[in-house]
This record gives structure tokens, sequence and C-alpha cells, in this order.
């Protein structure tokens, strides 16, 4: 079995609306550390010159938002209701594990403009692969985005998916939709231009809200969608990590291709 990684990395030297802090400790500090932990928490005396090289382990610390780097969104992280479920939309932790390994496939919609593709476009591109998506399956968006992760284009410059895409492939029993941009949805930039220019409140974040009104996750900041060497015929493995009562998890991505 041949493994292709569709993850795109969490890595502090990179642009991000949000900045990401990441504090190495190394071997030696762990040492001191460990030493000091046992000192404060169970009063025992160590001498860190008895470890070899006078080293114990080292540990990273990260401060980041759980939307960095490839991950799964929640329908918690919609909004805090859902019109198809009286206790309110699920977390992360509580989302079924058979959700995120399945079939897969992809839309290539690299020729398109920064802001939305349609139902339609959508349908055309299924007709073009010769794959009509079935219940279970995990639809991919390949926007030609993760060229420009790091930067700050990577969140200005790429293409989402409008309500009528989105619903088009949950009509069809898909109930996660990734893509290798920052977002689902058009960017931030682009959506605040169009509500400026229409005023029409259907052009905010319209591939988010579906989720308050029917149940499916997004995969986001996926990455290498051009290496897979056919747009269908593969399996997906995407967990995200169980991080309790959250609206997303980090996840590790990875095609499954059969040799």
């Amino acid at each position: 079995m041949r493994l292709i990684d569709l993850s795109s990395p969490v890595d502090a030297s990179f642009w991000e609306p949000d900045p990401v802090r990441h504090v190495a400790m190394s071997p030696a500090e762990g040492a001191r550390h460990m030493a000091s932990e046992m000192r404060e928490h169970f009063g025992l005396d160590f001498d860190v010159d008895a470890l070899p090289g006078g080293e114990f382990l080292n540990n990273d610390t990260f401060t980041l938002t759980t939307h960095t780097g490839t991950h799964v969104d929640a329908p918690a992280h919609y909004g805090s209701t859902a019109g198809y479920r009286t206790s309110g939309p699920r977390t992360v932790d509580e989302l079924p594990l058979d959700w995120f390994y399945g079939p897969a496939f992809v839309l290539d919609v690299r020729d398109a403009a920064t802001g939305t593709v349609d139902a339609d476009r959508i349908a055309e591109q299924c007709a073009r692969i010769s794959h009509r998506p079935a219940p279970g399956d995990i639809a991919l968006l390949h926007t030609g985005a993760d060229r420009l992760v790091g930067t700050q284009r990577y969140f200005t410059e790429f293409v989402g998916l409008d309500r009528s895409a989105v619903e088009f492939l949950l009509d069809l029993g898909v109930r996660v939709i990734g893509t290798d941009a920052f977002s689902l949805d058009a960017p931030f930039t682009h959506i605040m231009k169009e509500y400026e220019r229409t005023g029409d409140r259907g052009v905010l974040w319209p591939a988010h809200f579906v989720g308050r009104e029917r149940e499916y996750c997004q995969i986001e900041r996926l990455a290498n969608l051009a290496d897979l060497p056919a747009p269908a015929g593969f399996r997906m493995s995407c967990f995200p990590v169980k991080v309790a009562r959250a609206g997303a998890g980090w996840a590790r991505a990875v095609a499954l291709l059969d040799d």
C-alpha cells in the first residue's frame, strides 16, 4: 500500500493571523525541569548528574488554535445551535470515527478565480472524473492554495464553495468535505468586499453556516493533492485529535492507495 501525506505542518515560522508560539525545552533543560518537579510535588531530591550526559527528555510547548495546520472542523464550530439536533451541535471528540476513513475523491478547481464555485461546477467536475459521490465518500477540493502555505497570501488567494455546492455534496451523502485552502469558504477579504458591494447576507460564510442546518465536517488546510495519481479510487484517513469539547481538532490526513 502506498501512503501519501495530505497534511500541512504546524510551523511557528509560518505567517498566521493567530501566530503560533513554539517554546522548545532541550534534554538538559528537561533534566532540570524534572528535578524541580520532583522536589515541588513529591519532596524528592534528584541529582541530574546521575543521568547520562546530565540530560533527561526534551519537550515542546506550542501556543496555537485548533485551526492551525490541517484540521477537522466539527459541527460545533459553525454555531451554538443545530437545526437538526435539539441537544446542539457535536464537538470534535463526539464525532463517529468512521466519518474520517473511507473512499475519497478530488475535485480540481485550480483554474477558478478567488471567490467561490457553485453546484454546477462541482457537478461538472464529478462528471469529468466519472465519479458519482456515494454516502460516506470524502470530497476534497483541489484549489492549489497549498503552494502559498506559510505566507500571508495563503489567507487571501483561494477559491471556496458557495451554499449550493455544499448542499449538492451533502445531498449525495458526503459528510466530510476537505480543501487545501485556508477555508472552505472564500477568503475573509473577498467575503467582506462582496457583502459591502451587495448587502447580501448570503455571501457571509455560506459553506460554514450550512453546517447549522445539516450536520457535516470540513477538513481545512490539506496539502499535496497534486501528488495523487488519480482523482478517485483511493481511501483517506483523517482522524481528528480527540480534543474534549472543542469545535475542531488537528488531523494527520493521509491517502491510502493500493499498489
